[in-house]
C-alpha cells in the first residue's frame, strides 16, 4: 500500500488558508477517513507543532485522527542520523542557519525526510 507521509503545514494551511472546518467538512472528513486506513500518517514531532497552538485543529487532530496515526520518531534515529550527514556535508550550499533549523530535533523536517527512508 501506498502510504503518504503529511507534514505540519498540510494541516495549517489547509485549515487557515483553503479548507476551513465550516465550509469544507468534506475535505476533514476524507481525510480522516484516509488516516484511518493508514494510507496517511505523520510523525509525533509534526503532532507537537500542531497543538502548540491549541487552538480548533488541535482540537479536531486530538478528536478525528486514529492514535497511532502519529508514528514515534524514535523507529528512524538511524534514517535521521544518514539525513543529519547528508545535511552537514552540503553545508557549502545551504546557510548555517538554515542546516540549523533543519537540523534542530524539535523541527519535524528532517524527521519527515528519515521516515521517507525506512522501508516499509
Amino acid at each position: 500500500m501506498v502510504q503518504y507521509v503529511l507534514d505540519t503545514n498540510f494541516f495549517v494551511q489547509a485549515h487557515r488558508m483553503h479548507y476551513p472546518f465550516d465550509i469544507f467538512p468534506s475535505f476533514w472528513n476524507k481525510v480522516k477517513e484516509l488516516a484511518e486506513v493508514g494510507v496517511i500518517v505523520s510523525l509525533d514531532k509534526v503532532r507537537n507543532e500542531l497543538v502548540h497552538n491549541k487552538d480548533h485543529l488541535t482540537d479536531w487532530i486530538e478528536t478525528n485522527l486514529p492514535k497511532d496515526f502519529f508514528q514515534s520518531s524514535e523507529v528512524v534515529i538511524n534514517q535521521y542520523s544518514a539525513v543529519a550527514s547528508w545535511a552537514a556535508s552540503r553545508s557549502s550550499h545551504y546557510t548555517q542557519a538554515a542546516l540549523n533549523e533543519f537540523l534542530n530535533v524539535d523541527e519535524a523536517d528532517a524527521w519527515l525526510v528519515a521516515y521517507s527512508l525506512v522501508d516499509c
